[in-house]
């Protein structure tokens, strides 16, 4: 399977869903290749505050480094999926971009665990076929990422 998956959270707001992302990564993999997986697994440390070590250099890299970064691989993906319970800045910018490069989009939401609501601008984008919501409780996230993958 050749298929690419771009993964984002929120990093630097969402931290204490780390371990979530890493739970929602290890079912993806079953799908394809994660291009940023290591994003994920390199701030399991708390302390490390949203910020991603160079894994060449070990030195922390700057934002430009980042973005560049992640553009490169939102161009290199053939799907996104996108956790947005954690209102971020950069996820929002990341879909942007994806939308603008005509990736197919699944936006995970777990409404049943926060007070927040949905950003009009996600939840209205919603189209049953390039970009899909989902309202969802963890244990549902299988059959969730089945459903969509099945479509591809």
């Amino acid at each position: 399977m050749n298929r690419k998956i771009y993964f984002c959270g929120s990093i630097r707001a969402g931290c204490q869903d780390r371990e979530l992302y890493l739970r929602m990564i290890e079912k993806l993999q079953s799908y394809g290749q994660v291009l940023t997986e290591h994003v994920f697994y390199n701030i399991k440390d708390p302390s490390m505050d949203g910020m991603i070590p160079n894994p060449v250099t070990g030195k922390v890299k700057s934002d430009k480094e980042i973005h560049d970064g992640d553009v490169t691989w939102l161009d290199e993906s053939s799907v996104v999926v996108a956790e947005v319970t954690q209102p971020s800045l950069g996820v929002g910018y990341e879909i942007g971009r994806a939308v603008a490069m005509n990736k197919k989009i699944l936006c995970l939401f777990r409404s049943a665990d926060t007070d927040k609501r949905l950003s009009a601008m996600i939840q209205g984008a919603h189209n049953n076929s390039t970009f899909i919501v989902k309202h969802y409780k963890e244990e549902e996230v299988p059959a969730i990422l089945k459903e969509f993958f099945d479509q591809l």
